[in-house]
């Protein structure tokens, strides 16, 4: 929620093993049965994608990089026992993951490196892209980026005369229920950028995009403040755990 005082403005691993510990190994070699169990479930990724694994075994493929000589089962349960499923295990704080046994730098690292993938590939589909004709691609993202955050992000899209995206920009960040918005400097980005119109678009960690009083305040402020630049405000998107609201939907802008 925003609050209204507020709205007046490979296979070897990339670290040293530092994860859970290791049973030692005679030979130093991964035992054979950890080996075959690795090979085949890279197989069926290989020749069914995604879909033909349940979200431990995708976590497991992400650990075996991380943890390269034990059983990365349990901690792959223990991941989606303690976050809820696999967007959320890789969506997850440092800090959290970190306070988890078994889970250290290398391991983070893999994780993060898939979120910032996902986050990539989603922006590139939006990015210079005419987003009016193409909502779906842009609610893809919003979620992707936003919906499993664990504090308030305001981020605003900016637009040119063509409608085409031409910045995504993070604004501001706040608590679990609240993020300092400025009207006043979300128009003045909007003329620096030269764009012609934005929307902006915020998450509710709590998962219920419904708006609050404050969050509406501050879209009319913003609003208010384009109207007198002649820009156009699209719309204002809250982005909860699985669905959104659009303000332009409901017709509160």
């Amino acid at each position: 929620m925003i609050k209204a005082r507020d709205v007046e403005e490979g296979r070897l691993p990339l670290f040293e093993a530092d994860e859970a510990p290791v049973a030692p190994l005679t030979s130093g070699k991964v035992p054979s049965y950890l080996a075959d169990h690795r090979k085949r479930l890279r197989a069926r990724f290989l020749s069914g994608g995604a879909q033909a694994l349940p979200d431990y075994e995708m976590l497991e493929l992400l650990l075996f990089r991380a943890i390269p000589r034990q059983d990365v089962k349990p901690l792959a349960h223990k991941l989606l026992e303690t976050f809820g499923d696999f967007n959320a295990v890789i969506s997850a704080p440092m800090t959290r993951l970190t306070a988890i046994k078994g889970v250290g730098e290398a391991v983070v690292c893999e994780l993060k490196i898939v979120e910032a993938a996902a986050h990539r590939l989603a922006r590139a589909k939006v990015i210079n892209r005419r987003i009016l004709s193409d909502w779906d691609s842009l609610l893809t993202y919003c979620h992707t980026t936003m919906s499993h955050r664990d504090t308030e992000q305001f981020r605003v899209l900016f637009l040119d005369t063509k409608n085409t995206l031409i910045a995504d920009e993070e604004q501001a960040r706040g608590t679990v229920n609240h993020v300092p918005v400025y009207p006043r400097e979300v128009a003045k980005r909007a003329l620096e950028l030269n764009a012609s119109a934005l929307i902006i678009v915020h998450n509710h960690p709590s998962g219920d995009p419904t708006p609050s009083e404050a969050d509406i305040a501050m879209t009319h402020q913003i609003n208010a403040a384009c109207h007198a630049l002649s820009l156009t405000l699209h719309d204002h998107i809250i982005i909860g755990k699985s669905r959104e609201l659009s303000f332009k939907a409901e017709g509160l802008l």
